[in-house]
């Protein structure tokens, strides 16, 4: 079968009617409402409710007003999703049912009220066996609409397909189609080509009223960015965020559609208020979606980075070995020029005024929430990306937050992760040109106003080299800084060695240490190094470990050192030191602190110039007794 024909309408429908309702309704009638569903009467049964899809329906379903039912495979599952619909307003919970794809009956004491049913459930996961994939996506199936026939008020069933896999034929495969298939396409997307014709054929059979969604790649929230997903494009994206991806795949026709989560929720719901939907299949997507590589050429400009100027094409790519490519040789399938049928899925929004997000915006916006949550592999929190100065800018923690840490080196924000979780009420940003920030040191002046004046940052936490940030803010806005927290701040500390000045060998070093090398020489100890691992992921990213090389070298200059202490004597709010006993002011510093008219100072027992890492309770506690 041609990848034309996969797309092709089935046997027995001419173009234009491809997606018209099943037949013994008119023109006329076709796009009128199924009669009795308003939002009072609907109750809706999700499946999968809480994977990426199934969340997103049932927060679409609650705001149109219907009941729902939320079935998922274990309590920890339902949990999940009642936290994340609390999260965006979600009340009330909808009541939490058991499925098991494997039992009799699906879903144990379903009640025979359902009106609709969402089957979100289904393996996205490469590299599964032929049997495994068939009993996720093509038995799953079965037992869906075996389920939805005994419903007795059900008016329809929404299957989630996909868009390289929906329009098949519903004739039954025969064994050697089927060895066929799977060989060439992989177990995965064979499994979802299976269950696109074994569910039309059964649904059709059993009398189901049936409606399909065919989705592209599913990327983040339209507004928030928000994806736990990092299959198929996301890991493009992350090995661009990385430096790591060599070439850009394709050429200006590989086309790689995209479609917002919560945009195909809405689209969902639609379906079974509107008898034209009935037996139709809807290709959900952007026709606007930029060509792969100019998708990630924008994503790149988007990051602050360099795109990778190579180019292979398609075929070439499929021939290449897969320590070469690093991807799974299920994911090039994908990497096609195909074009799909989106006509129909565009009159129907338009019909019920839904809006299509902007594309471009939406990935973007993707791109953030995946390099903030460091594409799954951060704690769960709130990260984000923001912009003071119009500098690009990462932050953990409260967004209204008025206290605000300013990291030090060579670490970052994350280190402070446990700190200002323990606060409540802080957040930690990233310096320009550490961490996961833009810039460079040149910035720091403006982006210091932007963070004072714009974003009102009132305590500034400084630590270390934060702590000449905290103290060049403060001085620049006496008016609005109201407390200083300086931790280790090193200025008032003694010099660094002479080798700290060796810019080359320390850009090196950093660029080349591991998180248990990097723990030893921060804390004497290899048992924080789980914590260092954002930092070090950081420093082997574009330029920050030469900007934290030039930085660490600017902390021995005297000059910089006395303008610093002139500085801080010049400020007239309160003042907070916070040091390790291992890690002492000099004399001249404890001088110029008890010289301070508002000043106090907490020595931390046993801790040295990284107490966030050692004793990040203790310091929480520091910081908060003193906070204004």
């Amino acid at each position: 079968m041609s990848r034309d024909d996969r797309h092709a309408p089935v046997l027995g429908t001419s173009g234009d009617d491809w997606h018209a309702p099943l037949l013994g309704t008119s023109g006329d009638d076709r796009h009128a409402l199924v009669r009795g569903t308003s939002g009072d009467d609907r109750h809706a049964l999700v499946l999968g409710a809480s994977g990426l899809i199934g969340r997103h329906v049932v927060l679409a379903l609650g705001r149109a007003g219907a009941r729902v039912s939320a079935a998922s495979r274990s309590p920890e599952s339902a949990l999940r999703l009642a936290r994340w619909l609390a999260a965006r307003g979600h009340d009330p919970v909808p009541a939490d049912l058991r499925a098991d794809f494997a039992a009799t009956p699906l879903v144990e004491g379903a009640p025979d009220d359902v009106t609709e049913i969402y089957n979100c459930a289904g393996a996205y996961r490469f590299g599964m066996s032929v049997d495994e994939a068939r009993r996720a996506n093509v038995d799953s199936v079965r037992a869906v609409v075996a389920f939805a026939a005994g419903m007795p008020r059900l008016r329809r069933l929404v299957q989630v397909s996909g868009y390289r896999v929906g329009g098949q034929d519903p004739a039954p495969w025969s064994e050697e189609r089927r060895r066929a298939t799977y060989r060439a396409l992989g177990p995965y997307e064979a499994s979802r080509v299976e269950a696109d014709a074994v569910f039309q054929e059964l649904a059709a059979r059993l009398d189901v009223p049936w409606s399909i969604v065919n989705p592209a790649s599913v990327v983040g929230d339209s507004v928030t960015g928000e994806s736990d997903q990092y299959l198929g494009l996301a890991s493009s994206l992350k090995d661009l965020w990385h430096g790591s991806l060599p070439a850009l795949p394709g050429d200006g026709r590989t086309f790689v559609p995209v479609v917002a989560a919560d945009h195909l929720a809405r689209f969902m719901t639609l379906l079974p208020t509107d008898e034209a939907t009935r037996g139709a299949a809807y290709w959900v997507l952007d026709d606007d979606t930029p060509a792969l590589p100019e998708l990630l050429t924008l994503t790149a400009e988007h990051y602050g980075i360099r795109a990778p100027r190579a180019r292979v094409p398609v075929p070439l790519l499929k021939r290449l070995p897969r320590r070469l490519t690093k991807a799974d040789p299920e994911t090039l399938t994908f990497l096609s020029a195909d074009r799909y049928p989106t006509g129909s899925a565009r009159d129907l929004a338009a019909r019920h005024r839904l809006p299509t997000p902007d594309t471009v915006t939406t990935i973007l916006r993707w791109a953030d929430h995946l390099a903030a949550h460091r594409f799954g592999d951060a704690p769960a929190g709130d990260r984000r990306f923001t912009a003071p100065g119009g500098l690009r800018t990462f932050e953990l923690g409260r967004a209204d937050a008025d206290t605000v840490v300013l990291p030090g080196l060579p670490v970052n924000a994350d280190t402070w992760a446990p700190v200002v979780e323990a606060l409540g009420s802080a957040r930690a940003v990233d310096l320009p040109g550490l961490g996961m920030s833009g810039g460079s040191r040149d910035d720091w002046s403006s982006w210091l106003t932007a963070l004072v004046t714009g974003t009102g940052a009132r305590h500034l936490v400084g630590h270390s080299v934060g702590a000449a940030a905290a103290v060049e803010a403060a001085a620049a806005h006496p008016d609005r800084v109201e407390q200083l927290t300086l931790v280790a701040p090193y200025f008032l500390q003694a010099s660094p060695p002479r080798s700290a000045g060796w810019t080359p060998l320390t850009r090196g070093l950093l660029r080349r240490t591991t998180p248990s090398a990097l723990s030893v020489r921060l804390t004497g100890t290899a048992e924080h190094a789980p914590a260092l691992r954002p930092a070090v992921s950081d420093l082997r990213r574009g330029a920050v470990a030469a900007v934290t090389a030039r930085l660490l070298a600017s902390t021995g200059s005297a000059r910089a050192r006395a303008d610093l202490r002139a500085a801080l004597r010049r400020y007239p709010g309160r003042v907070h030191v916070v040091t390790g006993s291992e890690d002492p002011l000099t004399p001249e510093g404890r001088s110029l602190v008890d010289g301070l008219p508002s000043a106090t100072v907490t020595v931390i027992p046993g801790a040295g110039h990284h107490p966030q890492l050692t004793h990040p309770e203790e310091v929480a506690r520091a910081i908060g007794a003193q906070a204004p």
